[in-house]
C-alpha cells in the first residue's frame, strides 16, 4: 500500500499538476490520466475543472475540495489580473444596490457583453463603482465602463470574479426582473379585478369639467373608483403601445380587451371577469357622452383626454350584441401623423400621377378602400397640397378627425338635418374652390358632389370599394349616370395599409419558383432580387427570449414595425372615359386602365416586396386577389412581342402568330 502511495506521489511530479490536482490524485479521486484528461478537456471548453472531473468520474466532489479549488482558482485570477478577487461565499453583496446599478447606472446589455457586474458605489472623494469582472484586463469593456461613469463624475475600480459567480449573480437578478415584471403586470390586470370583487355600487360621476381630463394624472390618482382606474389604464396603455383601435368584447363567461396595431387584433389584458361587464360599458358611455339608459341602440360620441402633453381623440363606437354592449374605440392622434402626399405614397411614378390630379381645377377625385385603409389620411395629405391662403377650402365629416389652419371644417349632425348633402349644397354657395366629403354612400350626396364637380369645383371624397374600377359600378349602383361619372371624374385612388417588415431583424431568403409563381412572378426575372420575411416568433419563443433579454428592439418579436401605403390610381383617360359611357363592366375597365399604365395594388405592393419594405405573406394578407394577378397576367401578355409557343417575333398589330398560328390574346 505505502508503494502504491508513493508512485502516485511520484507520477503527480512528474506530471506538474497545481496543489489541488495533485490533492485530488493522492486522495485518490481520479488518477493521473484521467485528471490529464480533464485538463486537456477544461482548457479546450473553457468548462470548470471541477465540472469537468465530475462529468469524467460520475462522483460528485466532496465539499471541502470544492471550497479549496474555489480559493485555488481566485487567488490564481488575484496574480494574474493584480487586482482583489471577489468571493460571494465570503464577501457580502447587497442584491438591490446591486439590482439599483444596473437598472440606473450600468446596463444589463453591458454586463451581459463583458461578463461583469456592479457591486457597490462609493461615498468618497472622488467616488467610485466597484465593478466585479470575469477579464479585469479587457479594454473595450474598460472604454465602455469609463464613457458611462465619467460624465457623472464617478472612476472605477476593478475586481475579478470567477465566471461560474458571474453567472449566478446575473442570472438571479434576471430572474428577479422576471418576478418584477410578472408583478407590474399582474397589478396591472390582477390588481383591478381583486378591486373589483364584491362591488356592488360604483361611482361612476363624471366631474363637472372632464371635457379635456389628463390621462396621466388620472392615472395616478388613488382615490378613483376601480372601474374609473380600470378605463384609464386601458386608455393609457393603448396610447403608450400606439395601437390604433380599442375593443371592449362581452363574451358568455368574461369581458375581452383587444388593441389593434398595424392592422392586427392581438389581447391587450387577460380575460376580466363578467359581472363588471355594465359597469365598464357605463364609464366608457359616461365619459363620451352618451345615453347610458340606452342598451339596445347603437351609439356614437368622442372623447377627448390629454396624454403626455399632447390632446388625443378617441371615436366611441357602441353596439348591442348578445353577451352585453361592444365598445369600439379609434384612436385619432393628430400628433402621430405627418400629413403631405410624399411622406405616404413611396412609388415615386404614383406620386407624380396623384399630385398632378390633385393639382387640377375641377373634376372630382375618388379615394376608395376599406375601413381603417387610410383614405381620410390621404384626403387631408391632397388637401395640404392644395392649403394655400389664395384657395377656398371646404370640408364636411363625420367626425372631423384633423384639424388644418386655413380651411373650413363642418361636423355631420345627422339629427339637426346636416348631412353630407345638405351640407354641400350649402358649400356651393360659399365660393368654394376645394371640397372635401367626408364620405359619399348615398345618391343624393353623390349626386350632388358631381354636380360640383361639373360647376367648377375640385371635389375629394371616399368611397368604400375593393380596387379602383369597382367605383365606377359603385357609383351606377347609387343610380348616377354613367355620362356624368365620365364628364366629371379624373380619377381613382384605392389604397390599402400593409405592416412594414422590421428592418432590424428581417430574415432574407430566396422564394421558391411555386411562390413566385403564384403571384404571377417569373423565377429568371426575379431570383436575384433580395426578399424579406418576418422574424416573427411562436409564443413559446417569444416568451423565452423575452426572459432572456434577447427580444428585437425595435418590434419586440413581432416581426413588423409600422405600416405602409399600397396605392392604385386609375386616372380616367379618353379610352376609359368612353368605356364608362357605355356602360363597359367592371374586368373591362380594369383590363384597360392596366393596359394604359395603371399599377395594380398587387403590383404596387409586389414592388414593395422587392425594396424589402414587406414580406409576400403581407401581399397575401392584404392585396393579393386573383382578378388583380388576372388583370396583370393579361396586361404582360398583350404587351408581349414574341410568340409564346414558337417565340417567334411578332409585330405589334399581329393577332395571330403567323408561323405556328398561336393567337397572340388567348384569355
Amino acid at each position: 500500500m505505502a508503494n502504491s502511495s508513493s508512485q502516485r506521489r511520484a507520477l503527480v511530479v512528474q506530471h506538474n499538476f497545481s496543489p489541488f490536482s495533485n490533492k485530488l490524485v493522492q486522495a485518490g479521486y481520479v488518477d493521473t490520466e484521467q485528471m490529464q484528461q480533464a485538463l486537456v478537456e477544461s482548457r479546450k471548453s473553457g468548462k470548470p475543472l471541477t465540472e469537468v472531473l465530475e462529468t469524467l468520474t460520475g462522483r460528485q466532489l466532496p465539499a471541502d475540495l470544492l471550497r479549496q479549488y474555489k480559493k485555488q482558482q481566485l487567488f490564481e485570477l488575484k496574480i494574474l489580473y493584480g487586482v482583489e478577487s471577489l468571493d460571494p461565499e465570503l464577501n457580502q453583496i447587497s442584491n438591490n444596490q446591486l439590482s439599483q446599478l444596473i437598472d440606473t447606472l450600468i446596463p444589463v446589455d453591458i454586463c451581459r457583453r463583458y461578463r461583469l457586474i456592479p457591486l457597490s458605489r462609493s461615498n468618497t472623494e472622488p467616488p467610485f463603482v466597484l465593478v466585479a469582472m470575469v477579464n479585469p484586463d479587457d479594454l473595450a469593456a474598460q472604454d465602455d465602463l469609463n464613457r458611462i461613469l465619467r460624465p457623472q463624475g464617478l472612476g472605477l475600480q476593478r475586481m475579478v470574479i470567477t465566471a461560474e459567480d458571474y453567472q449566478r449573480l446575473i442570472s438571479q437578478y434576471l430572474d428577479e426582473q422576471v418576478e418584477r415584471q410578472k408583478i407590474l403586470e399582474l397589478q396591472s390586470k390582477v390588481d383591478v379585478k381583486a378591486d373589483l370583487e364584491g362591488l356592488e355600487y360604483l361611482d361612476l360621476e363624471e366631474p363637472e369639467d372632464d371635457s379635456e381630463a389628463n390621462l396621466d394624472a388620472a392615472l395616478q390618482d388613488p382615490e378613483a373608483a376601480p372601474v374609473i382606474a380600470l378605463v384609464n389604464k386601458i386608455l393609457v396603455k393603448a396610447l403608450q403601445e400606439g395601437v390604433s383601435d380599442i375593443h371592449i368584447e362581452p363574451q358568455e363567461e368574461s369581458l375581452r380587451i383587444r388593441f389593434r396595431k398595424d392592422g392586427v387584433l392581438r389581447e391587450a389584458f387577460d380575460p376580466l371577469p363578467k359581472k363588471i361587464v355594465p359597469s365598464v360599458t357605463a364609464r366608457f358611455k359616461i365619459i363620451a357622452s352618451l345615453d347610458i339608459a340606452e342598451r339596445r341602440q347603437p351609439q356614437d360620441g368622442r372623447i377627448r383626454r390629454i396624454f403626455d402633453g399632447r390632446k388625443v381623440d378617441f371615436r366611441v363606437s357602441t353596439l348591442p350584441s348578445r353577451y352585453g354592449e361592444k365598445v369600439v374605440l379609434r384612436i385619432l392622434d393628430n400628433s402621430a401623423t405627418q400629413l403631405g402626399l410624399d411622406k405616404l405614397i413611396a412609388d415615386p411614378e404614383t406620386l407624380s400621377i396623384v399630385q398632378d390630379m390633385v393639382k387640377r381645377p375641377f373634376g372630382l377625385i375618388l379615394v376608395t378602400g376599406p375601413t381603417g385603409s387610410g383614405k381620410t389620411t390621404t384626403l387631408y395629405s391632397a388637401l395640404s397640397e392644395r392649403n394655400d391662403p389664395g384657395v377656398n377650402i371646404s370640408t364636411a365629416e363625420d367626425p372631423i378627425e384633423y384639424s388644418l389652419p386655413g380651411i373650413t371644417q363642418v361636423q355631420v349632425i345627422r339629427e339637426k338635418g346636416m348631412d353630407f348633402a345638405s351640407i354641400l349644397r350649402a358649400f356651393l354657395r360659399q365660393d368654394p374652390d376645394v371640397i372635401l366629403v367626408g364620405e359619399t354612400r348615398d345618391r343624393e350626396t353623390a349626386k350632388t358632389a358631381i354636380e360640383a364637380a361639373l360647376t367648377g369645383h375640385l371635389v375629394l371624397t371616399t368611397l368604400h370599394t375593393n380596387d379602383a374600377a369597382s367605383a365606377i359600378a359603385r357609383l351606377e349602383e347609387m343610380g348616377v349616370e354613367s355620362f356624368m361619372v365620365s364628364s366629371s371624374l379624373i380619377g381613382v385612388l384605392a389604397q390599402r395599409l400593409m405592416r412594414r417588415v422590421c428592418q432590424t431583424c428581417r430574415i432574407p431568403y430566396t422564394p421558391t419558383a411555386e411562390e413566385l409563381a403564384r403571384f404571377g412572378l417569373s423565377t429568371s426575372r426575379d431570383s436575384d432580387i433580395s426578399i424579406y420575411k418576418a422574424n416573427t416568433l411562436h409564443q413559446d419563443e417569444f416568451q423565452a427570449q423575452k426572459e432572456a433579454g434577447t427580444l428585437c428592439p425595435a418590434c419586440k418579436g413581432v416581426g413588423y414595425k409600422g405600416r405602409c401605403g399600397v396605392y392604385e390610381v386609375m386616372r380616367v383617360t379618353e379610352r376609359l372615359q368612353t368605356l364608362i359611357t357605355e356602360g363597359a363592366p367592371t374586368e373591362r375597365i380594369k383590363e384597360v386602365a392596366v393596359e394604359e399604365g395603371m399599377k395594380t395594388l398587387l403590383a404596387y405592393s409586389l414592388n414593395l416586396v422587392h425594396e424589402g419594405m414587406t414580406t409576400l405573406e403581407e401581399v397575401e394578407r392584404v392585396t393579393f386577389t386573383d382578378t388583380g394577378l388576372e388583370a396583370e397576367l393579361k396586361a404582360k401578355r398583350k404587351s408581349s412581342l414574341t410568340c409564346r409557343v414558337c417565340a417567334a417575333e411578332h409585330k405589334p398589330e399581329w393577332l395571330d402568330c403567323p408561323y405556328c398560328m398561336t393567337p397572340r390574346f388567348q384569355d
